[in-house]
């Protein structure tokens, strides 16, 4: 049976989840029904929800900017106020209480990636956190985690190292849908706002995204496929690097590289660690924007030939490590700004300690530096099982949660 997400159920019911609150959506372009009905066109069309402002994340309403780019304020054509929850200032990225005034309730209905460097699951977090401030309800439509919920692996972070690429300490693969994560948030770290989570039906913890017999819709520009969400948990390391994570070509995060690197060289290296289910095949590529555009990059296309046993996280370490040994001259980490932190390098956020940049800077092998992280990745794991929906087999509709 296909899946049948949050917002259809909310859609079908509305008042049974809002009663006659007044709400705002933190919302983009995948809020949709699988037969394409929008939630913003829903909500302002609908005699049984009144809505009374939009909030946009990272990318903006309709997915349109880049990473890290501003998203501007605006209105839509009847004058219900589009705030920007990710400006130039880190007080941007929450809702303030003159956004809130006039409303009872804020609806998140956004498609995650299931890695904690994607940003829309902090910021449903601090709408939670502003929401509790202020008395008003966080209702959340949920919807599947791509990578499925039976798998926890990658660093948990470290309390110096917390930022908007992980406000909390989880693991890089949460395993744990935007409703499980809320109910996290509330529950282990005292999120204090009144939470509706909708469930969704027909989903279960062992499924990948193409599973669900649900339609793709790219949460951000360079997510365009289902396949690209699932290398992130190690693609996304690279943006702590001077290795092009493949921004600017059509499979970002998957091809990989940098002008300096030999495509077939770096290839033999890789695929003689035989790390579990990846295969890397060397690759030549020109970026037409961000790092090296218009430049002839030498590097890999690094292809899941069994998912269900790779670990993306730890072979893109392996990756950044092996590119170290091999051109120690021309390597770097990157140090400008990342996600309004300036004191503290890209990688380290992203790893969530200074453990990979201090490790293979000194020669470290890979495996040695990703120990703890498989410790702390269980002990989570067992943490998290109280604040899950949904089980491996298909079974029942779970209930809608409130509290």
């Amino acid at each position: 049976m296909p899946v049948k997400l949050g917002i259809e159920n909310f859609m079908e019911r509305p008042r049974e989840y809002i009663g006659k609150r007044r709400v705002g959506l933190l919302i983009n372009q995948t809020s949709y029904s699988p037969s394409m009905v929008g939630l913003l066109d829903y909500c302002l069309r609908s005699e049984q929800v009144a809505c009374g402002a939009v909030f946009a994340p990272e990318h903006g309403l309709y997915g349109a900017r880049q990473d890290m780019e501003q998203v501007d304020e605006t209105k839509l054509p009847d004058g219900t106020p589009v705030y920007s929850l990710y400006g130039t200032k880190p007080g941007s990225l929450t809702p303030d209480g003159e956004m809130l005034a006039d409303l009872d309730a804020v609806i998140f209905d956004i498609q995650d990636v299931g890695s904690r460097y994607y940003t829309f699951i902090w910021s449903m977090a601090l709408c939670m956190k502003a929401c509790a401030e202020h008395g008003k309800a966080m209702v959340v439509l949920d919807r599947p985690n791509p990578l499925g919920g039976s798998v926890v692996s990658g660093t948990v972070q470290t309390q110096n190292f917390l930022s908007f690429v992980g406000m909390h300490p989880v693991p890089v693969r949460h395993g744990m849908t935007a409703g499980e994560m809320a109910r996290l948030l509330k529950g282990h770290f005292h999120y204090d706002c009144e939470l509706i989570v909708v469930p969704m039906d027909n989903w279960h913890r062992d499924m990948w995204f193409d599973q669900t017999q649900l339609p793709w819709i790219p949460p951000s520009p360079n997510m365009p496929h289902s396949s690209t969400a699932a290398v992130y948990p190690g693609g996304c390391l690279l943006e702590g690097t001077n290795i092009s994570e493949g921004r600017g070509t059509t499979t970002p995060f998957e091809l990989v590289g940098a002008p300096w690197i030999v495509a077939e060289d770096l290839a033999t290296a890789l695929n003689d660690l035989k790390l579990p289910g990846v295969a890397f095949r060397p690759s030549y590529f020109v970026p037409k924007f961000q790092k090296y555009a218009d430049q002839q990059c030498g590097g890999v296309f690094v292809h899941l030939r069994d998912r269900d046993v790779a670990d993306t996280f730890e072979a893109y370490c392996h990756l950044i490590g092996t590119v170290k040994a091999m051109y120690p001259d021309q390597f770097a980490w990157r140090d400008q700004p990342y996600e309004f932190v300036k004191d503290i390098p890209a990688i380290d956020l992203l790893f969530g300690s200074d453990g990979l940049r201090k490790g293979v800077d000194a020669g470290k092998p890979v495996g040695e530096i990703l120990e703890p992280t498989r410790r702390d990745a269980v002990l989570f794991d067992g943490m998290r099982q109280e604040y899950l929906l949904y089980r491996l087999s298909e079974g029942g509709r779970p209930a809608a949660h409130m509290w």
